[in-house]
């Protein structure tokens, strides 16, 4: 799209790359348990007082292709969002569902075990009839609101 949708949330990208603890920093396996990292409530960060969701991003290498895993949690709420990805992300549901749309005219709802590739440059309309949970991995640094 050529013109900026209107109320459609474009996160800033991250000023630096040294603001971060990378989790690719040592040799080694790490785990990271459910639950065990307060996701933030998106609503905040978007202004957008019905929305219902939370993420959070996990830096993981500072190299020149940069790389960030996430956790997205979203429930049914009166109201949903546009979010504008400048950036591959790939997502996996791994609960519930999230009913999606883009600017393409594509509408899916996307269950359990499903991924969804969302291509840079595209805007997708998060409906508020989801009710899910996401893992996802985004080919960019982390958006600072979301750490």
């Amino acid at each position: 799209m050529s013109e900026k949708k209107k109320g459609v949330k474009k996160m800033s990208k991250a000023l630096s790359k040294d603001n971060y603890t990378y989790l690719s920093r040592k040799p080694g396996i790490q785990l990271i348990r459910a639950g065990s990292y307060e996701k933030k409530e998106l609503n905040t960060v978007l202004g957008i007082p019905e929305v219902k969701a939370q993420i959070l991003d996990f830096p993981i290498t500072e190299n020149k292709e940069a790389i960030t895993l996430g956790l997205y949690s979203m429930q049914k709420a009166t109201k949903g969002f546009d979010f504008k990805h400048d950036f591959l992300e790939i997502q996996t549901v791994i609960s519930g569902k999230f009913v999606l749309s883009d600017d393409q005219e594509n509408n899916f709802v996307a269950e359990a075990g499903d991924v969804v590739v969302i291509s840079p440059g595209t805007t997708v309309t998060f409906h508020g009839e989801s009710d899910g949970e996401a893992v996802y991995i985004k080919h960019i640094l982390p958006e600072p609101a979301f750490v």
